[in-house]
């Protein structure tokens, strides 16, 4: 089903001030494996970002809903300078991803499922070390840490514990902490609450309002949680097949559908619902040339 792409600005920002987040016709492409016994080419270019353009003002919230395989999770890795774009340009608070990856990894934190740590460190060992690295004093670190944890509601007596002995959900705890600890200008989300229990979850996303109120920070969420989208976001997009659709405050988009929910929205907008969702991550594990950047 096709759609014509609809983006409703950003409040507004002071005159000089730069967006948060700007991206223009960004593009990327994947060499996909083709599924074996198939007659086709063995291997083949797809899109999993296909010339998404939006922008973020700083301070705002904004949902992007989308099903596995959809775009999501390349977005926040280029956003986040893990991953190479293709095509079109991100800017980060008016520095550019690519050119200028430095200051952009300063301003930004992720959070996602795949979450990298030292697992032979406990919970404790890898907060500290990313504290260090964002240049926090050993004296904040020792208060912040423990109240951090405390917040996503990460057992005491586990926090000595290697991460490797943790389950994903527990390891997903951390993860948030992580991001948190360093109350980030920009907070980019992916899928931030899978494979933690309806309390947790609620908790986090209370914390996750708590940051943006107390320190400005801007927040991408992706995600496939609707009713976490419309808890948390100002605007709401909805993602296919690498393309944004449309992104705007979620009454408005609902009454473009002419639709009750944003679970009908997204089917009047896609043609698909989120039910049996079984396509690929677009995150990289299905392609043999992601050119992730870790320099």
């Amino acid at each position: 089903m096709s759609e014509s792409l609809h983006v409703l600005n950003p409040p507004s920002t002071s005159p000089g001030t730069p967006l948060a987040v700007e991206v223009v016709e960004l593009r990327k492409e994947f060499r996909r494996k083709a599924p074996r016994g198939s007659s086709g080419p063995r291997r083949r270019m797809v899109a999993a970002l296909d010339g998404v353009s939006f922008s973020m003002a700083r301070g705002e919230t904004v949902a992007i809903l989308g099903r596995n395989g959809s775009g999501k999770s390349t977005l926040v890795r280029v956003l986040s300078t893990l991953l190479l774009p293709d095509g079109g340009r991100a800017m980060v608070f008016g520095h550019d991803v690519h050119r200028s990856p430095r200051p952009v990894r300063r301003l930004v934190n992720r959070v996602s499922v795949e979450a990298s740590f030292f697992k032979k460190m406990s919970a404790v060992e890898n907060l500290s070390y990313a504290a260090r690295f964002y240049g926090m004093s050993p004296r904040e670190t020792r208060a912040e840490i423990p109240r951090i944890l405390g917040r996503v509601s990460f057992p005491t007596g586990r926090r000595g514990e290697p991460m490797e002995n943790l389950s994903r959900g527990m390891q997903q705890k951390v993860a948030l902490a992580r991001a948190l600890l360093t109350a980030p200008v920009l907070l980019l989300l992916d899928e931030p609450t899978t494979g933690l229990d309806p309390r947790s979850k609620l908790e986090v996303q209370e914390f996750v309002k708590e940051i943006r109120r107390e320190h400005d920070s801007t927040i991408l969420l992706c995600t496939h949680d609707l009713a976490e989208a419309q808890a948390l976001a100002d605007r709401v997009g909805i993602i296919d097949r690498g393309r944004l659709l449309r992104l705007e405050p979620a009454d408005a988009l609902t009454a473009h559908y002419g639709a009750r929910t944003l679970e009908e929205a997204f089917f009047a907008a896609t043609g698909r619902t989120f039910a049996d969702d079984t396509e690929e991550d677009d995150s990289g594990d299905d392609f043999d040339d992601e050119r992730e950047v870790f320099s």
